[in-house]
């Protein structure tokens, strides 16, 4: 069993370091970097003695809170680069908003082993839609239509909610079938983590409240310490991920998007 001060000795290190590689993802794939984050927190729980029945829930929760940060730092990079759809995120984001806090909320009602089995299922298929050379479309452009619109990135709000990421995880391929540019994907949904992250959090503050087994320093499920952590590396590194992104080949990007989403959904199913 590690002593405090071992525990500290090696989780500072690795927050910090999550936080680093979660920024560069978060500018370069637009996912928020919650797609290295819940793995590394969740590895992390049995060491800092987290009740394993609260330990997902913790971990998803954490990274939400570090996404909001790191979300806005990757976003203004993007927005620099004049790829942020604005028009999109008017239509999308209300109902996205609606969407994550209801997910925030069920996540409430569902054990960890769901929700690890939600987020890795829904990253393997991600990874398979992404990975293509001639990427699937479903139609030359997004949806016509108020309801539509509002049920696509309503299910994104919730799904991303629920996995602890920041919205491009899903949005990104949602957004290539839509025959939207893989840069002009990625920099729109930098911006989606910023609201879903905010929105999302407040219930799991709620749904966690002066629970026992959770790590000192929780407000709820989340746990304030390893948030700022990682949000304090975060937030420098992603917009050079954002740099990073827009010097890389289309078919480079979306594979090496694939790539991190394929071996982190298999390592959370097993």
């Amino acid at each position: 069993m590690f002593s405090e001060t071992e525990l500290l000795t090696l989780t500072i290190p690795l927050l910090l370091g999550t936080g680093a590689v979660a920024g560069i993802l978060a500018g370069m794939l637009g996912v928020g970097g919650g797609i290295v984050i819940v793995p590394v927190l969740f590895w992390l729980a049995p060491l800092l003695h987290v009740d394993p029945v609260l330990a997902m829930h913790c971990a998803v929760a954490t990274s939400l809170a570090s996404i909001v940060l790191t979300s806005i730092s990757s976003a203004r990079a993007h927005y620099r680069k004049g790829v942020v759809d604005t028009a999109l995120l008017r239509s999308w984001l209300p109902s996205m908003i609606i969407g994550s806090a209801l997910g925030g909320f069920a996540a409430r009602f569902l054990n960890g082993e769901t929700l690890g089995l939600i987020f890795g299922v829904v990253a393997i298929v991600v990874s398979i839609i992404m990975v293509r050379a001639n990427p699937w479309t479903l139609m030359n452009d997004r949806p016509i239509g108020r309801i539509k619109n509002a049920i696509v990135s309503f299910g994104i709000g919730g799904f991303s909610a629920l996995m602890g990421i920041g919205g491009g995880t899903l949005s990104v391929p949602i957004l290539s079938l839509f025959s939207f540019p893989i840069h002009n994907a990625v920099g729109t949904a930098s911006s989606f983590g910023i609201a879903i992250a905010a929105s999302a959090v407040g219930f799991y503050v709620w749904s966690g409240w002066m629970l026992d087994g959770l790590p000192p320093g929780s407000v709820g499920y989340v746990n304030i310490p390893a948030a700022l952590l990682i949000s304090i590396v975060s937030i420098f590194t992603a917009p050079l991920g954002a740099k990073l992104a827009h010097s890389m080949p289309k078919l480079a990007l979306r594979r090496v998007f694939a790539l991190f989403l394929v071996v982190t959904g298999v390592r959370m199913i097993l």
